[in-house]
């Protein structure tokens, strides 16, 4: 694991200087060692965590034994020992000179050609360059898991593991301007969706995608999709509980492969109890394992106690205090790079710090929700596809919008113009954040966020299938991999997510929807898989979450901050808000409508962002 950055200067104003100031913004991702290759005008730049292989022989750039090929590269590949056999019997000559995942992604490419990135098992972002040909290879996993940003105008492509690392070149820095969608997303979403973000500039990097470049042609190209049923679906629960338990234990093996002590994060909650048990259950010795919970606060690092009990694991846990959590808060929002609003980042920040204190390399369950159903958003897909309910939405709405913090709510869900945005909107509401309803009145230059959501729909896919297709389009790979990645990294951890193993994804979309959700039990099949393994009395509670009380800390605690970046003259500033709408906001609020806390939360985010970054 590691973080990467390179450019290719066409007007050849940049230096080896320029690539070391993109290395340093880096160097969380990667304390164990640095590298660089620059020749001419094209510079590629490398921050190692090892993980695989510790010696210097793995360090990067890495060259090929010819010396036409240079690499730099962050992530790890899981099959990388099958696939050093595969290369052994082909290439029976050659010489290999370390034990690491690198080198086998070297020479398969120098092997298998561009597309060897097919073959590979893992999560990645891998950039290759070939000195003969003078051609740039970039490629990234298919789920997203490994981030990638780049630059590309006036003759100047660059690329970075993080934002701030692109930043560091003055020619991008001086010539950024602030993207008016990208907040709309913001607002509606909590996140920025793949492949804008702030900057009109920069752009995602697109996963299960790889690129070509020769320094005036740029060709990207998709390598791997969701791949989804026609007719045919796996419904037979004996023959598909075997199987998956089986592809678990597979998955999870490899992700096991480690020169470096490893445990796992355990919520208590299914997906990570479920990683954690087979890991133990595979492992020869006692694992490590992992919990956070915050003090007087409903959590589930009791559970997770239980849960490391049952198993025998070696259980470190951590409980922090209010005070202690609220006072990272404005800290935290910094390492983002642009505006992100998912507040349970705070509790992963914290559970990777104290896991960096003990290992080097954490297994997570993220991933379990989106391919077995679990989310609440799935019913309310459901309920909404449903003729009579979508007719009748609107009046339902009024009616509601009369009651408390529950029903106003529903009402807000309620509230759909455009059936051909329902996933999104869906999400939005789920998630507390503004409605496109309420942009219109929030912004002055509003306009409406278009996402690709109705390519799943002339599909056999269930409404609920269909919105969970929506989420690992969007919410997986912009959200949730985004905040476990830059958490991990801050505290240069490695995390790695057996369950988003094109594999397993693969198996579960194409499952019988009555297998990964069964009368109205979520995650079904995966929890028969568990429960080979922990009893089932250990999961009969609700679903909590990863979480923080926000809310209260907003109406207490946080108050200052809407009080800070709120008021009217910071609003002002910006130039962009309907300041009374806000203020009305503000007001209810303070009244009892606790559930816009999430609105005023993102306002936070944005304000703090927008008034520490010049764009």
């Amino acid at each position: 694991m590691c973080g990467i950055v390179g450019f290719w200067d066409s007007n050849n104003e940049l230096t080896d200087c320029d690539l070391k100031q993109m290395t340093d913004r880096i160097v969380h991702r990667g304390h164990d060692a640095e590298g660089f290759f620059f020749q001419e005008n094209i510079a590629l730049g490398h921050r190692r965590l090892s993980i695989i292989d510790t010696s210097n022989l793995a360090n990067q750039p890495m060259y090929s034994s010819c010396g036409r090929y240079v690499l730099v590269f962050n992530g790890e590949i899981y099959n990388f020992l099958q696939l050093k056999r595969k290369i052994t019997t082909q290439y029976t000559d050659y010489q290999w000179k370390t034990k690491s995942d690198t080198e086998v992604v070297l020479m398969a490419f120098i092997c298998f050609g561009e597309r060897f990135v097919e073959m590979l098992e893992g999560m990645f972002t891998i950039c290759i360059f070939d000195k003969k040909t003078r051609k740039m290879y970039i490629y990234r996993d298919r789920v997203g898991i490994k981030p990638l940003f780049y630059y590309y105008q006036n003759g100047l492509f660059a690329f970075s593991s993080e934002i701030k690392a692109l930043l560091a070149l003055s020619p991008i820095k001086n010539n950024l301007t602030k993207d008016t969608t990208a907040i709309n997303h913001f607002l509606y979403l909590g996140y920025i969706p793949s492949p804008n973000t702030i900057y009109n500039e920069i752009k995602k990097f697109p996963a299960a995608s790889y690129l070509m470049f020769d320094g005036q042609n740029m060709n990207v190209q998709k390598y791997w999709q969701l791949p989804l049923p026609n007719n045919v679906f796996l419904s037979n629960e004996t023959i598909v509980k075997k199987e998956l338990k089986s592809l678990l234990e597979q998955t999870i093996e490899k992700c096991m492969i480690s020169d470096v002590s490893f445990g796992c994060f355990l919520s208590g909650g299914i997906d990570s109890s479920l990683v954690c048990a087979i890991a133990q259950h595979l492992s020869d010795k006692q694992i490590n394992t992992f919990s956070i919970g915050f003090e007087d606060v409903h959590n589930e690092a009791n559970y997770a106690k239980k849960v490391a009990r049952y198993l025998g694991t070696n259980h470190h846990e951590m409980y922090v205090k209010e005070v202690d959590a609220i006072a990272l808060i404005e800290h935290l929002l910094t390492i983002y790079d642009e505006p992100y609003g998912d507040s349970s980042a705070l509790p992963t920040l914290l559970l990777s710090q104290m896991t960096k204190k003990h290992v080097t390399m954490a297994i997570s369950g993220d991933g379990g929700d989106e391919l077995f159903l679990g989310y609440g958003t799935y019913t309310w897909a459901k309920r909404l596809n449903n003729p009579f309910l979508y007719h009748c939405r609107k009046p339902l709405s009024y009616l509601l919008s009369f009651g408390g913090n529950r029903e106003k709510k529903v009402a807000k869900l309620l509230d759909i113009n455009d059936k051909n945005r329902i996933k999104s909107h869906i999400f939005s509401q789920e998630q507390f954040c503004f409605s496109q309803n309420e942009i219109v009145q929030l912004l002055k230059n509003h306009s409406l966020c278009y996402l690709e959501e109705n390519q799943y729909n002339n599909t056999n896919l269930s409404a609920e299938e269909q919105q969970s297709c929506f989420d690992f389009q969007y919410y997986l790979p912009d959200d949730l991999l985004v905040k476990v990645d830059r958490a991990s990294m801050y505290h240069s951890l490695e995390v790695r997510v057996p369950l988003l193993e094109y594999p397993i994804v693969e198996y579960a979309f194409n499952l019988d929807k009555n297998l990964r959700k069964k009368n109205k039990n979520s995650k079904y099949i995966l929890k028969e898989v568990l429960y080979n393994y922990v009893p089932a009395s250990y999961f009969n509670r609700p679903k909590w979450g990863f979480s923080i009380p926000l809310q209260r800390w907003l109406q207490k605690d946080l108050h200052y901050l809407i009080d800070t970046y709120l008021h009217t003259q910071a609003l002002e500033e910006q130039g962009i808000y309907n300041i009374n709408y806000i203020n009305q906001l503000i007001n209810r609020f303070d009244k009892g409508e606790t559930y816009l806390y999430n609105r005023l939360w993102l306002l936070i985010v944005l304000q703090i962002f927008l008034r520490n970054n010049s764009i």
